[in-house]
């Protein structure tokens, strides 16, 4: 098992910074895989970056546009989301997840195994 708890959301003028925290436990040796998704209200979850535990490959959405950046801290088990410039529609509860995938297609919020609480980031206009 792997427990994940995020921290860091909260209410940001348009333009702003905000950066979220995902702190691991449990097995986190054996997950390859650590990623955001987010969910506006009425939507469905989606993917928003996600980092490979060794090497710290990172990959992106396409709507992230440089804003975001995801980044992990090894000795510490904690996965960051440095977000900046944000915009009224990044509004959404952000989750953190964990994936035992060797492979997993990352996009795929049903590849993930664990997830988080989420917290809550609100962008105003």
């Amino acid at each position: 098992q792997v427990q994940l708890v995020e921290s860091g959301g909260g209410l940001v003028q348009a333009g702003g910074s905000l950066r979220l925290s995902c702190a691991a436990s449990g097995r986190t040796w054996s997950s390859y895989f650590m990623g955001w998704f987010r969910q506006a209200p009425g939507k469905e979850r989606v993917f928003v970056a996600a980092i490979r535990w060794t090497g710290g490959i990172t990959y992106y959405a396409d709507f992230v546009e440089g804003r975001f950046t995801i980044s992990r801290d090894n000795a510490k088990n904690i996965v960051y989301l440095q977000m900046n410039d944000l915009k009224p529609a990044d509004t959404a509860v952000y989750y953190c997840a964990a994936t035992l995938a060797i492979s997993p297609r990352l996009k795929n919020a049903g590849e993930y195994d664990f997830w988080g609480q989420g917290t809550q980031v609100t962008v105003s206009s």
